[in-house]
């Protein structure tokens, strides 16, 4: 099993502050007390041991001539997903707030006017967009936390199951909320809203599905809806993640990005990979961390090393003349 060693402790002893988690193993017999650690860093026999699994399961691609179904059927893969699973299979994320709290106003904000909007939430003085909303996960907590604060929240897919998922949730309601579909590597479509308009870009587990020769272009188009002063809220699957490592022989589409079972596809980031997608669309960086934790199976004794990356970037204000 992977070795491990916890860090981020400091000379006193403290636990290290949100984010990301304070639950922290300094006894290793403790283990299996709780289904969570946090903030744990890997020995160097643990990487290598990590890096060696990864070129194992990497060592037999998909033929090229069969990898660009899952490119341009990719819609029909994740349509056939949220048909299957309907809204059972991810959970509502109710961490979203400790981790990203850009999401909820600062002050008041004012109540939206009740003018005839050109375009959904025009009148809003906050204006969130959620990228790849699935069944509303981020959605629903998102908009039951802003009623009477006149924020307006945007969510988008590219499956039509998803979007219908959303807009049939009794919470869905279109005075706080516009779901719609699009395929944001479309480099020619129209968002129901103008450049420079969002307080925030939510991306949570969506870059990740994206081929990794597209995500710069999508994050470059996003960051045109941005207001100066707006920010890119960022979460995804992290290098050497546990999943990453169970892929089996044949599911790799090239470095880090593999296809599952089911025709998704998944890309594994690394920390300057991330502040390189952010930076070259001429963000400033306001957060960049690698979320390294033990996830325990405590009936069946299990030790996970589980690795998400998370970031937040911000479009900076324009110089004073």
């Amino acid at each position: 099993s992977l070795c491990f060693e916890n860090a981020l402790q400091n000379a006193s002893g403290g636990r290290p502050p949100t984010p990301l988690g304070a639950r922290i193993l300094t006894n290793p017999e403790d283990i299996f007390q709780h289904n969570m650690w946090d903030h744990v860093q890997w020995t160097e026999e643990a990487k290598e041991e990590a890096r060696q699994k990864t070129n194992e399961n990497s060592s037999s691609r998909i033929p090229s001539e069969e990898q660009g179904k899952y490119d341009t059927d990719a819609c029909k893969y994740w349509d056939s997903f949220y048909e299957r699973h309907q809204d059972r299979f991810f959970k509502d994320r109710k961490w979203l707030f400790l981790e990203f709290p850009e999401l909820l106003p600062s002050g008041p904000g004012g109540r939206a006017t009740e003018e005839r909007d050109s375009f959904p939430g025009e009148h809003a003085p906050f204006r969130i967009l959620e990228v790849g909303c699935g069944a509303g996960n981020s959605v629903f907590p998102i908009v039951n936390s802003i009623k009477h604060t006149g924020a307006f929240v945007y969510c988008c897919d590219f499956s039509s199951r998803a979007v219908q998922l959303v807009k049939d949730h009794p919470d869905y309601d279109q005075s706080l909320c516009h779901a719609f579909v699009q395929d944001i590597c479309d480099e020619v479509a129209s968002f129901p809203f103008p450049p420079l308009s969002l307080d925030v870009i939510l991306l949570v587990f969506v870059l990740s599905s994206i081929h990794p020769e597209r995500v710069q272009g999508v994050v470059n188009r996003l960051s045109e809806f941005l207001k100066p002063g707006g920010i890119f809220l960022f979460r995804d699957h992290g290098r050497y993640d546990l999943s990453q490592l169970r892929f089996k022989k044949g599911r790799c589409l090239s470095d880090n990005f593999y296809t599952r079972g089911d025709g998704t596809c998944v890309y594994f980031f690394t920390k300057d990979e991330v502040h390189s997608l952010f930076s070259n669309a001429g963000l400033e960086e306001i957060q960049n961390l690698e979320d390294r934790r033990i996830q325990v199976n405590r009936a069946k004794k299990i030790v996970m090393y589980r690795v998400w990356m998370q970031s937040k970037y911000r479009k900076t204000l324009p110089a004073p003349s």
